[in-house]
């Protein structure tokens, strides 16, 4: 009853910090302010009323459209509550099952990692939205996303050796483990990049990714992040079949070989991916190849 009431505690709190995350998502690019004004239609300026601000339920009620002039209300806002909402209820109950089968770590060092993965999942959730539909990845969130990653990693592997399944005897490893895994998964995206930018005489890849593929090493490791831009890669592939397929998908661009991808958007749904299954899918991989 416990491991409920606290999953289903953590997936409401999750739809609330969505719906925060909504407003960061329309008014960050515009430069404007989350905190003033209050929430209000973009089209006419309508201010809503409390029961027009509800997760979820609003939008369903309010058949996706505005009270007033009846203006589309975009699907990423249910999609971002809902997002949000349950992958902080996967981890907590991933973190109640834990606890439950293992009196090894201790109830702090997993609370903290518990709150670290879903920080981490606001984060790629906030990422993923943006580079759809802004293709932006702000430096904002990226660098403090790489430090807090860090630093958490840091502190918290030589106390639980299987977080994360980063082992490390001291936290001076630690640091030098995740540090060399940040440079590797950043270097890696900028030498595609070069390599694409040397072929094609174009740029290809944004150095927003390099940052964003750092973040993931820092939060993930290496292994997991290089399992994340495999991920990446084969959901990009599937997205250039429909641009090439479907003219309407193409955006900004009559040929297809223009059309520009939101590479970090793929990369963010590879980490929200590896941080749940990757060692599985890892373990499942080598066993498959012979390892």
């Amino acid at each position: 009853m416990i491991r409920i009431l606290g999953t289903t505690f953590a997936g409401l709190l999750g739809l609330a910090f969505g719906s925060f995350l909504n407003v960061c998502l329309s008014r960050w690019p515009e430069g404007e302010s989350v905190v003033t004004p209050r929430s209000h239609c973009r089209g006419c300026g309508h201010t809503l009323a409390w029961w027009e601000n509800v997760p979820l339920v609003s939008w369903l009620a309010l058949r996706g459209r505005c009270r007033k002039c009846s203006a589309t209300i975009s699907w990423r806002y249910p999609l971002v509550e809902l997002a949000v909402g349950t992958l902080w209820a996967v981890e907590a109950w991933l973190f109640s099952n834990a606890m439950s089968l293992s009196n090894a770590p201790e109830i702090d060092v997993g609370l903290a990692d518990v709150i670290g993965k879903m920080v981490f999942c606001w984060l790629l959730v906030a990422l993923a939205a943006l580079d759809a539909e802004n293709l932006w990845l702000p430096n904002w969130l990226t660098f403090p996303g790489i430090a807090l990653g860090f630093v958490l990693t840091t502190i918290l592997a030589p106390l639980e050796d299987s977080w994360w399944t980063q082992a490390a005897a001291t936290a001076k490893l630690a640091a030098f483990d995740d540090l060399l895994a940040i440079v590797i998964a950043a270097a890696l995206i900028l030498l595609i990049r070069w390599l694409y930018q040397l072929i094609r005489k174009r740029e290809g890849i944004g150095l927003g990714d390099a940052k964003l593929m750092a973040l993931l090493a820092a939060w993930l490791g290496l292994p997991n992040a290089l399992l994340s831009l495999a991920l990446a890669a084969m959901l990009g592939s599937l997205a250039a079949l429909v641009v090439l397929a479907v003219p309407a998908a193409r955006r900004g661009s009559d040929s297809w070989a223009a059309s520009k991808l939101p590479l970090g958007t793929f990369l963010c749904i590879g980490g929200i991916v590896s941080s749940l299954w990757g060692q599985p899918i890892i373990r499942a991989y080598l066993r498959w190849v012979g390892f």
